[in-house]
């Protein structure tokens, strides 16, 4: 187990006998209505391009009003805000690179060329539930759902754009595989982190997830070949004239492959993402200038100062096909500043409430009136849920309902492997669905796609909680600790 995982498992949580349910639920209520208010009324532009980031401070500041009135300390809350912000400082790090590794493989023509060929071989007919299966698979061999999207899932984008799929769709499509593929790993930070926290072994949480997942998966899939049939195809007649005009601009050739190809193989080999991106974007710089010289002339008069704006800010290249331009254009480095900002103040808010005790009060609340098996799987599903909108963050989401419902499985006889499967269930796939969770405002900006906009079709990440309910409502292979003792 890696040491961030350690950090994440170990993470404590804050008691706070002083504090209510009901004051542990103001600082929530208020960020919601201002959220809420900013979105439907403002169109997220109440308090200017920052007002997401405005408001998970101001709910951060209610939450501190609401700890110094039950005796919470400042030391306490900037303790916990710490400890928040160092578990995101890899996932920024990542961010940064992610922006860095958009604009080089542009210049370089390496997202051009995955576009040109996809384009021969992926049609709207399958493209949907191939992007599916092509994201779930990179996804368990890498283990990261974020490196997937950064990659591939990038690629699939253009690819389905210029088909005329809605993105919406692509993007639901390449994250309901994604996080198929980051739940199933063995990779995965988070499938290491839920069995730890619930007291099973990887091997066995894996092995009991498949009930629940599977059939998830083959759902989401029958719908997505159901949308991809009923769907409008007119991006199929413009092929060769995009195919032409990709061409003329790029140098395009199989070789410019092999950068992605070093990237997923660093990655599988478990290199660190943060070297493996780095070697992406400096391998790409180097294609960049072997086989794009005629673009870098075109966007600067120096060919390293291109390669370092793409790098580093906008970068447009132009071409006769509107598609296209949009298509062809990236923020660098500085196009992720406003998700790092996101993630920041999210982590603020979420470290705020840990640390005046609210997160574990709301928690414990929802454990008192888990009567039942259904109410205490119920109760775990709530609760990642509430965690990942209240606390922003998906590891908080698996480990605090992880250490506070554990003991409630012991006693009514269920063996660990269902508290964990249900953390992974509710808890990692629903992260992607918050727009200022920590993966929800990654996947938004690496895709290009709001959250807004891909939520309806990222089926099998909303599916996932109601699968888990079924199986619990209808006592669908939920192991007892005496049948687990048996099996082994």
């Amino acid at each position: 187990m890696n040491k961030e995982l350690e950090d994440q498992k170990n993470h404590h949580i804050v008691n706070n006998r002083e504090l209510n349910l009901w004051e542990a639920l103001i600082p929530v209520v208020i960020l919601m209505c201002l959220l809420a208010y900013n979105i439907f009324f403002k169109d997220g532009e109440w308090l200017g391009e920052y007002s997401n980031q405005y408001i998970l401070l101001m709910g951060g500041a209610v939450a501190a009003i609401v700890g110094f009135l039950n005796k919470s300390t400042l030391s306490t809350m900037l303790a916990e805000v710490w400890e928040n912000l160092k578990s995101v400082f890899v996932p920024i790090m990542i961010l940064f690179l992610v922006g860095a590794l958009a604009g080089s493989w542009l210049v370089s023509g390496i997202i051009p060329a995955m576009v040109y060929y996809g384009l021969q071989v992926l049609n709207p007919t399958i493209f949907l539930p191939a992007s599916v299966i092509i994201a779930a698979i990179i996804s368990i061999a890498t283990g990261s759902s974020w490196t997937t999207s950064a990659t591939v899932g990038i690629a699939l984008i253009g690819i389905g754009q210029a088909l005329g799929i809605d993105t919406g769709m692509i993007a639901g499509a390449v994250i309901s595989g994604a996080y198929f593929g980051d739940k199933m790993s063995p990779l995965s930070d988070t499938t290491n982190l839920a069995p730890a926290m619930a007291g099973t072994d990887l091997f066995t949480h894996i092995k009991y997830m498949t009930l629940t997942t599977v059939p998830t998966i083959v759902i989401t899939l029958i719908v997505f070949i159901i949308i991809s049939l009923s769907i409008d195809t007119t991006g199929t007649a413009d092929i060769t004239a995009l195919l032409s005009v990709i061409d003329d601009t790029f140098n395009i050739t199989p070789l410019l492959f092999i950068v992605p190809g070093v990237v997923i193989a660093l990655i599988v080999t478990k290199t660190k993402p943060l070297i493996a991106l780095g070697v992406g974007v400096v391998l790409a710089a180097v294609f960049a200038y072997i086989f794009q010289p005629d673009i870098l002339n075109i966007l600067s008069t120096s060919k390293t100062e291109a390669i370092l704006t793409a790098i580093w800010t906008d970068t447009a290249i132009e071409t006769p096909n509107e598609t296209l331009n949009e298509l062809f254009s990236s923020g660098g480095i500085l196009g992720m500043l406003w998700t790092i900002l996101l993630i920041i103040s999210a982590m603020v808010f979420g470290g705020i409430m840990d640390g005046i005790g609210a997160l574990a009060r709301i928690t414990k609340a929802l454990l008192s009136v888990a009567d039942t098996v259904f109410g205490l799987f119920a109760s775990t599903v709530i609760s990642c849920l509430g965690l990942n909108a209240i606390a922003s963050d998906q590891y908080l989401a698996l480990v605090i309902p992880g250490k506070m419902f554990k003991k409630a499985y012991e006693d009514k006889g269920l063996a660990p492997e269902n508290l964990s499967r249900t953390l992974e269930d509710s808890g990692t796939v629903t992260s992607v669905l918050i727009p200022w969770n920590t993966c929800g405002a990654y996947q938004s900006t690496v895709l290009g796609v709001g959250v807004a906009e891909y939520i309806t079709f990222a089926i099998f990440n909303w599916l996932s909680p109601f699968m888990t309910l079924l199986f619990a409502g209808f006592n669908i292979k939920i192991r007892q600790i005496k049948d687990a003792r048996s099996a082994a």
